[in-house]
């Protein structure tokens, strides 16, 4: 019989294993780049300040009547989230007045039902809600009807050179009740 001499394996190459370990660390080096660039830019949303104020700006002071006549004015307002950014949209209106130098903003909304309510000039000067036939002094207090309570005011803030921006803090409230609460 024909013996096979068996020869043990070679002993491994140092030389390759320091090259294979070295190009191990190397492109783990190089890999750690672009996965902390990717990470830097899915994690940026995170690290911008939101807004520090939910007022927006509505008017001028220049656009509200004088004589305390209120006057509608559409609120146009974006929203921004960490992740997502949606371009300036109307979301809802308000009636300024001014008393004074004051400025006092109502919002639109009926606190009776949530119908809108309309600001009748002429011989009534008033605020007309046609679903169930309230009405409110042009102050916003009630004059007639089943409203549990007066129109709600909104906070506002006079901004800008002189106070000439007109700035609300625009928020809808539960309807039928005598409180005024904000919806959150």
């Amino acid at each position: 019989m024909n013996e096979v001499e068996v020869f043990p394996p070679p002993p491994p190459d140092r030389r390759n294993f320091f090259i294979q370990a070295a190009s191990v660390v190397i492109g783990g080096f190089l890999g750690l780049f672009p996965f902390l660039a990717g990470l830097r830019v899915y994690l940026d949303p995170l690290s911008r300040k939101g807004v520090e104020s939910s007022a927006v700006k509505v008017a001028t002071i220049d656009s509200v009547p004088e004589d305390g006549t209120p006057k509608k004015f559409t609120v146009v307002a974006g929203r921004t989230d960490v992740w997502n950014r949606i371009p300036p949209a109307p979301i809802g209106a308000v009636y300024l007045r001014r008393q004074g130098e004051d400025v006092v903003a109502f919002s639109t909304v009926c606190p009776h039902a949530g119908c809108f309510v309309d600001y009748r000039a002429g011989e009534h000067q008033d605020f007309f809600c046609p679903c169930h036939n309230s009405n409110f002094n042009s102050d916003g207090s009630i004059k007639a009807g089943v409203s549990p309570r007066s129109m709600d005011t909104l906070e506002v803030e006079r901004r800008g050179t002189n106070g000439a921006e007109i700035w609300v803090t625009f928020q809808s409230f539960h309807a039928g009740h005598a409180e005024k609460t904000p919806i959150t």
